[in-house]
């Protein structure tokens, strides 16, 4: 009897190691539970000045999008936000059959108040983001005025910069698929200092940048668009007493804080600044003087890269005696840079 409870035991086993190679393509998981893949997705942003990931601080809302290579169709997509993704090791679901794909993600806050993603698109190239503004009743022009909330663009590429196509396998396991970000808006801090020691007061100047950087294509690439002027979503003054070995010196400064949108080599990108009488005392090139403070330490990238990683910048300008602007030098970044030509 005790045999044949042996011999019955034995043909079970056999039967379910059958069932479990024929199941699980002929090979025995214990460790998931069924022998279906799972697909994830990683989300990172490293690609800044400190080369340390912040997602976890800096991003609290991300849109993934699976793109079939052969057509280009958006064959999936998923959305999450909040407190999930500042979890330790958060990872998202993507629950696709195997097969090829390309991954484009649009993130951050800014995706919805300020930027817009259609929410209809069929095709990749349909994922075009872009900036809502205000219009001067008057002209017609565009202009923001509020701040700009975060906005950041995910793919996984090549090295000549296509879309990369990721296998994802129908082999039982877990498969993660990481999605580096890059940072699409910038913050700019405007400084004006009067070399006198004279109160500068905030409501006497003006202060703008002005770009046609307000629609990014699905590959984040700039798109034609109209001009927008950034005007300051705050402005404050105040001073200072500064004491050293001499006599205590008084400093006034004004500060004009700007959000605007990416940044990219070539696109004219103007900061000005107007005083109480109109007059332009400064008129420059943002992105051509940004990248006099790259620095030898920097050399390695490329300016774009450079431009993409670095997103504040501080600009400071003083003041001479008329309220003009002094234009044998500017401190960006708190790098002084002596300029031989004002004509940049």
């Amino acid at each position: 009897m005790k045999t044949l409870r042996n011999i019955a035991a034995r043909l079970m086993a056999l039967i379910a190691a059958a069932s479990a190679l024929s199941s699980c393509d002929k090979m025995i998981y214990d460790y998931e539970g069924d022998c279906d893949p799972h697909y994830k997705a990683r989300f990172i942003f490293d690609y800044n000045m400190l080369y340390a990931d912040a997602f976890p601080q800096q991003v609290n809302a991300v849109t993934l999008y699976l793109i079939d290579p052969a057509s280009g169709n958006i064959v999936w997509q998923k959305s999450e936000s909040g407190d999930a993704l500042r979890a330790e090791g958060y990872l998202m679901d993507i629950d696709v059959t195997p097969g090829d794909y390309q991954l484009i993600a649009w993130c951050g806050e800014g995706i919805g108040p300020h930027f817009t993603v259609p929410a209809d698109a069929t095709h990749h190239t349909h994922l075009t983001c872009t900036l809502g503004r205000d219009r001067d009743e008057a002209t017609g022009s565009a202009y923001i005025r509020h701040d700009i909330n975060r906005l950041y663009h995910g793919a996984i590429r090549n090295d000549d910069g296509s879309l990369a196509t990721q296998l994802f396998p129908d082999d039982e396991g877990t498969y993660i698929y990481t999605v580096p970000l890059i940072k699409d808006t910038n913050d700019v801090n405007i400084v004006l200092q009067h070399l006198s020691g004279e109160t500068v007061d905030k409501d006497d100047f003006t202060f703008t940048i002005t770009s046609d950087n307000g629609s990014m294509d699905w590959d984040n690439s700039l798109i034609a668009d109209e001009p927008i002027t950034y005007y300051a979503r705050h402005k404050s003054s105040g001073s200072t007493a500064s004491e050293g070995r001499g006599p205590v010196t008084s400093v006034s400064a004004c500060l004009s804080e700007h959000t605007i949108g990416r940044l990219v080599k070539g696109n004219d990108t103007r900061v000005r600044i107007h005083n109480r009488k109109g007059e332009c005392i400064v008129d420059i090139p943002l992105i051509d003087y940004a990248l006099l403070v790259k620095g030898q330490h920097n050399r390695p990238m490329t300016d774009q890269e450079y431009l993409d990683r670095q997103d504040k910048y501080d600009l400071v300008f003083f003041l001479d005696e008329r309220d003009r602007w002094m234009n044998a030098y500017i401190y960006i970044n708190s790098w002084k840079i002596v300029l031989q030509s004002a004509g940049l």
